[in-house]
Parts: C-alpha cells; structure tokens; sequence
C-alpha cells in the first residue's frame, strides 16, 4: 500500500521510470485518468498532481481531445550560447534529417524586414522559408533573410543543403556570432500547415541576427520550433563579485 502522504510523487516515478523503459513509448497515450485512478487505487486529484509533475520534468504533454501524449525524450539540443547550423547539429546527434525549401526568392525587404536588418528600402534581400524534418517529421520552420550584397549568388540548392557552408566555404567570410531572442506563441495557420503539429497549442520562437566577424549584420531568421522535440541549453558561469 502506497503511504498517502507521497502517493502522488511514488505514482509520477513509477510512471516516469515506465516512460524510461520504454513501457510507454514516445508518442504514446498514457492510460487516461479514469484509469490510472483505478490502477492505483487513488482519487483523480492524485492522479492529476502526478501527471501535472509529469509534464512539468518533460516527459508528458496534455494533449486536448486525446489525453497524456509521451514525449520524446531524445530531444534535439540547440545550445543557446553557440551558433550552429541545423545539418551540423543533427549530424553530430546521429539523427535521420531533411530540409525542405518552401520557397526561395530575391525582393525588396518590407518594413518589418528593414527594421530586423537595419537596412534601407533599396536594398534587396533573399527570403528563404525552409522547413526541418527529423525522422520524417516536420518539427521546425525556418524563416531565413539575408541581405543580397553579403550573401550573392544564393541558390535553391544550397539552402537545401547548409547556407552556412556556403557562405564560409564558398564565399570565404567568417560566420562570428549570432543575438538571439525566445519566445512562446500560439501557432499561425502557415505552421499548422508547413509542420506536424500533432495537437500541439504552442509554438517556441527563435529570433537569430547573426554577424560576421567585424560586426556586420547580414541575416535574420525565425525558427518556429514544435515544442516536444527540442531542448535549448546552455551553460552559465557566475562571476566573482565584491560585497561592498
């Protein structure tokens, strides 16, 4: 018999050790609470407070009109302080990729685009929507804008493969460093159309200005993350400080 003081917390290990082994395996649906109050004897309040705590550690995600979703735990890392291109994190995670150009083209930048890359109207700018599959699933939705003079020459072909490479191999500039802002939102009808959104009510955004190694801007991208499959990291230091 389970103590009732720590039911909930023996419920979430005993659940959460089953995600680990694969008893649920990811993508799955949990036993609903209906359910799992019967397994193990408890109230629905109980049981929730487990699941709550499940989804909270990552390992759940509450899914309207079909219950507890398991999650995939072998979450892409996308590390927060480093710049790297998506063909080099997935190849270094050994994971199936493919990306997708939904469109490429050479424009006039609108107002929005200007105010991103601090440039005049004048100036024109390759806009590239590219969409990521990992394991034949479509989980991100790049937004890629660069600045024509910079990046000449772009072409289909090489943002299907890697820009990045393109622009330090072939152009020979030295890609130094990127600013980057996360946010949370809603998903917009062109994510639900472009990725598999299973469900999912939410979407992480990622704003990159990335830089050449004298300062000079010259692209902005917005990837648009589903949230189960990825995990940013990074690591922080504390400083020495003085107590006055």
């Amino acid at each position: 018999m389970i103590k009732m003081r720590n039911k909930y917390l023996v419920i979430y290990e005993e659940l959460a050790q089953h995600i680990q082994e694969g008893k649920y395996p990811a993508r799955s649906i949990l036993p609903s609470e209906n359910e799992l109050t019967e397994m193990y004897s408890t109230s629905r309040e109980t049981i929730r407070k487990a699941l709550n705590l499940l989804a909270q550690n990552g390992y759940i995600q509450k899914i309207r009109g079909k219950g507890s979703m398991v999650l995939d735990l072998k979450k892409l890392q996308f590390p927060i302080s480093g710049l790297v291109s998506f063909k080099e994190l997935a190849g270094k995670m050994g994971q199936r990729a493919e990306t997708i150009v939904d469109s490429f083209s050479l424009t006039q930048p609108d107002s929005e685009t200007m105010n991103h890359l601090q440039i005049e109207k004048s100036e024109k700018v390759w806009k590239v929507f590219r969409v990521r599959k990992i394991e034949d699933e479509r989980i991100i939705l790049d937004k890629d804008f660069l600045i024509e003079k910079y990046v000449p020459r772009l072409t289909e072909e090489v943002c299907q493969s890697s820009i990045f490479a393109y622009i330090e191999g072939e152009l020979g500039k030295k890609i130094s460093f990127a600013k980057k802002e996360f946010t949370v939102e809603e998903p917009t009808a062109e994510d639900r159309k472009l990725l598999d959104m299973e469900g999912f009510h939410a979407i992480v955004v990622v704003k990159n200005y990335i830089y050449f190694d004298d300062a000079t801007l010259f692209q902005y991208t917005e990837s648009r993350h589903r949230p189960d499959k990825f995990r940013f990291v990074d690591f922080a230091r504390r400083m020495d400080s003085q107590v006055f």
